[in-house]
């Protein structure tokens, strides 16, 4: 599959600019909740939304009858999230739930009083999105990927797949928290597996393209936990040449070499669970964000023939 397909997926479905999915119509005497939706994606239903779908439906909260959704995708263009959140907000969703962490922010600054859940974000804490794991405070809980505690653990896999390595490159957005936090956690591992961290925040999506274009075929990448600015898809596009570890399987579908994390769609559905528990009247700062629990090494055997090249002994 072609990666920018891949990636774009989605996109040719839809219109530029923010797309809502429309609220479906309410069955006469079942009482529904309305679930707004905020993400980055190019489509209403990425992996996250249909497990977060998923995980409401078997709860007996059924996508059409005990649920609505109203689901902002904004195709990538960080600067109409204030907007989409805002049409939520007026839309009274009686909670919002906010894919990686730029979303997650606009929700937050955008109401005090709605409940928001969030996932696909590595590190909340470091983030600043919640004071801590056990008592998030305010309107926000959610469910952590851990990428931070699991970023030696990459490393690690990264190494093991291409083990001549000696340099690894850690490009990502300079406000991607979680990230740095990461990229951090790496380098305090990196001396055991005699590799060097190369740090690079970045503030657009033209200057990751240009110290992307930089990295040597020698070296490898250490993805963002966030797509934030792109990057991650461009890291995909260097696959065949140059080696990346990636914090979900779902960019390895798509590629990748290798991953080590949290499934996208298995986030939605423990997220679903708070979704339902405040749904409840359960107040999201008395909900202790989750840490995800089942976690998955994703090896492309499919190795791209320029990284075979490389390698100084194939086994079958």
């Amino acid at each position: 599959m072609d990666r920018r397909t891949f990636v774009g997926g989605l996109a040719v479905a839809f219109g530029s600019g923010v797309s809502r999915a429309h609220a479906q119509q309410k069955p006469a005497g079942v009482r529904s909740y309305r679930v707004g939706v905020l993400i980055t994606a190019f489509g209403p239903n990425p992996p996250v939304v249909l497990g977060l779908k998923a995980g409401l439906a078997e709860l007996g909260r059924h996508e059409g009858r005990e649920v609505l959704f109203e689901i902002v995708h904004t195709r990538g263009q960080l600067d109409t999230l204030p907007a989409g959140v805002a049409g939520l907000v007026n839309a009274k969703v009686d909670v919002i739930f906010a894919g990686i962490e730029s979303p997650t922010r606009a929700a937050m600054n955008a109401t005090r009083t709605i409940p928001i859940v969030f996932a696909q974000i590595g590190d909340p804490v470091a983030a600043g999105i919640v004071k801590s794991i056990a008592q998030p405070g305010s309107n926000v809980t959610g469910v952590s990927g851990l990428t931070t505690d699991l970023a030696p653990k990459r490393l690690e896999a990264l190494k093991s797949c291409a083990p001549s390595l000696k340099r690894v490159w850690a490009v990502y957005a300079h406000d991607d928290l979680s990230s740095a936090a990461s990229a951090r956690k790496a380098r305090e591992a990196a001396a055991a597996l005699r590799l060097e961290i190369l740090d690079r925040p970045v503030r657009s999506h033209e200057e990751a393209v240009s110290i992307l274009k930089t990295v040597p075929r020698t070296d490898g990448l250490l993805a963002p936990t966030a797509p934030s600015l792109d990057i991650t898809a461009r890291v995909l596009d260097l696959a065949p040449f140059v080696p990346g570890v990636f914090d979900t399987p779902y960019w390895v579908k798509g590629g990748g070499l290798v991953a080590y994390g949290v499934d996208h769609e298995v986030q939605g559905r423990q997220a679903a669970r708070l979704v339902a528990r405040i749904l409840r009247g359960a107040r999201p700062e008395d909900l202790p964000v989750e840490n995800s629990t089942k976690f998955e090494l994703a090896i492309n055997l499919a190795i791209p023939q320029p990284l075979l090249l490389r390698a100084d002994q194939v086994i079958q």
